[in-house]
């Protein structure tokens, strides 16, 4: 297997996909000649050509509306949203348009498109450029929403997402596009040329959409989280001392409910991880899934922790950020409820 970043294996997903079927076309803004803003698509213009790979004028309204018109008559886009921050113009288009096809036309029509955003803050992005919006996706029926955490799963659920019949939103925690990070900003960047993870099949695999999976094991307290955040939990974990089993959701919505309602019946106690802010964040739907099916094994009350319910700062980064510090109180204060 090849050593790949996530931007690497990003590509090459489209790039397998697009040469398995010629029905899949990626475009964006500067997506072709230019690669994506983070270069997720480089070269794959000159490989495929200008009809195949393209890029599009400044307006993620345009963007996703010509997805949703190209999935309704056959083909497979992969939309790039530059930032998550800007996906908000398109909003009448995923809500109404992407999300309801399927129903609306008594099953006629399906959205087979992939709509890819990088999201999340840690790269001093300030306010437009940090937001973790997955909640407000996660609240409309119709849609799928993907987060994943490394460059192993990044690929095979992006070839996922892509065969999917149904919108999926592929959300991309930016901050570990070129390795993981456990939160500790002052220290040197690990790249995933030096993590297991970065180890990446260089053809076609898949991983299920719907499948969380455990992180890493333990038996004291639960962790439920996704993206970035699964980082910074191990490291809570590692610093701590504490045995904490961690969930790696992959897929925030629909989700495997299985994985993450065992873990905590086995552990009895249960920390929710995420980066977005804490109000109607994705973590609240997780508190109450938790508390309705494992309400009777928990032996200490559920705890969050998550951002702040404040526009991400940009002067003030590593306050809003949860580290490692946070996500390790969290975890004591848990495992030394009575």
């Amino acid at each position: 297997m090849a050593q790949m970043t996530m931007i690497q294996a990003l590509r090459s997903a489209m790039d397998v996909m697009l040469d398995r079927n010629p029905d899949v076309v990626v475009f964006g803004e500067d997506v072709g000649y230019f690669g994506g803003v983070f270069r997720c698509t480089e070269g794959l213009q000159a490989k495929y050509g200008k009809t195949r790979v393209f890029d599009t004028p400044i307006s993620e309204g345009g963007i996703v509306g010509v997805a949703v018109g190209m999935g309704a008559y056959g083909l497979r886009p992969v939309a790039e949203i530059q930032f998550a921050d800007y996906f908000y113009p398109a909003s009448d288009q995923l809500v109404s348009e992407a999300a309801r096809l399927r129903y609306r036309s008594a099953g006629d029509f399906t959205c087979p498109i992939t709509v890819r955003m990088p999201c999340g803050g840690g790269i001093y992005g300030g306010q437009t450029h940090s937001q973790s919006p997955e909640a407000l996706f996660t609240h409309v029926c119709g849609l799928r929403t993907v987060l994943p955490s490394n460059p192993y799963d990044a690929k095979g659920l992006l070839i996922s997402a892509i065969e999917s019949d149904d919108p999926v939103i592929f959300l991309e925690p930016k901050r570990i596009y070129n390795g993981p990070f456990d939160g500790h900003h002052d220290k040197p960047i690990v790249p995933w040329s030096k993590h297991p993870l970065g180890e990446v099949p260089e053809g076609y695999y898949t991983v299920p959409l719907e499948s969380a999976k455990i992180f890493r094991p333990g038996k004291d307290v639960t962790v439920i989280t996704y993206g970035t955040m699964v980082w910074v939990s191990e490291a809570a974990a590692n610093e701590t001392g504490i045995d904490a089993e961690i969930i790696d959701l992959r897929s925030i919505w629909p989700m495997d409910i299985d994985t993450m309602v065992e873990s905590v019946k086995k552990t009895g106690r249960c920390v929710i991880v995420h980066e977005a802010t804490r109000t109607s964040g994705f973590g609240a739907e997780l508190l109450s899934l938790v508390q309705e099916h494992c309400f009777y094994e928990l032996e200490a009350p559920i705890v969050r922790v998550t951002g702040w319910d404040t526009p991400y700062p940009h002067a003030q980064e590593w306050a809003y950020f949860p580290g490692p510090k946070r996500v390790g109180e969290a975890l004591k204060r848990v495992v030394e409820a009575s």
